[in-house]
């Protein structure tokens, strides 16, 4: 099993290599997958590797899905609703989840947020995207269908630090519990 650190140098050699292949059909997308035993480590390593990427000359900026759910529930009108509920039947999960889950997946949702910050580093030489906390989904959307609907929008390079399993060239397993899902059309580095 190789390490989180041979992973990402891997990683941060495809994304170098990447950058010469020009838009030719290519989505720069790429996954570092790691057991979701290595979560913490995996946040532990993160400001290193922000800082490794900077050294090889890019731009990055970091989008946060953890961040970003939390401020769509906040901003949701739904909000007390939901607090109410929660006192009132605080075992109700599946409810409360799928309530939560088209607060997240909804039009003022993760997708659009996720896409303007895409549409933000258009054009930007030396940039890349870092998307961090994926395990924030869990139970409510897999980001491989977030990265299907964003086909096409990915004009810089997208890292998705992914807690899951790699399951043949193109399928991963998001925590190592979902089922697999060959759908993505990334690079997959790890796990």
């Amino acid at each position: 099993m190789s390490s989180l650190k041979a992973d990402f140098d891997e990683l941060r050699e495809r994304v170098r290599q990447g950058r010469d292949l020009g838009n030719a059909g290519f989505e720069p997308v790429y996954y570092l997958v790691f057991p979701p035993s290595a979560i913490i480590e995996a946040k532990r390593q993160t400001p290193a590797w922000v800082a490794r990427l900077k050294q090889d000359g890019w731009h990055v900026a970091e989008f946060s899905v953890a961040q970003a759910i939390e401020e769509i529930l906040e901003a949701d009108p739904r909000h007390a609703i939901w607090q109410g509920a929660d006192q009132r039947a605080p075992l109700a999960w599946a409810r409360t989840n799928e309530s939560l889950a088209n607060a997240v997946t909804g039009s003022r949702g993760l997708l659009p947020r996720l896409e303007a910050q895409l549409a933000a580093l258009d054009g930007k030489q030396n940039t890349l995207l870092l998307v961090t906390d994926l395990e924030a989904l869990h139970p409510y959307v897999r980001i491989g269908s977030i990265e299907g609907q964003l086909l096409g929008r990915f004009k810089v390079p997208t890292i998705f630090l992914y807690p899951g399993q790699r399951t043949g060239r193109t399928g991963l397993r998001f925590l190592g519990f979902y089922p697999s899902d060959g759908n993505y059309r990334s690079v997959h580095v790890g796990g």
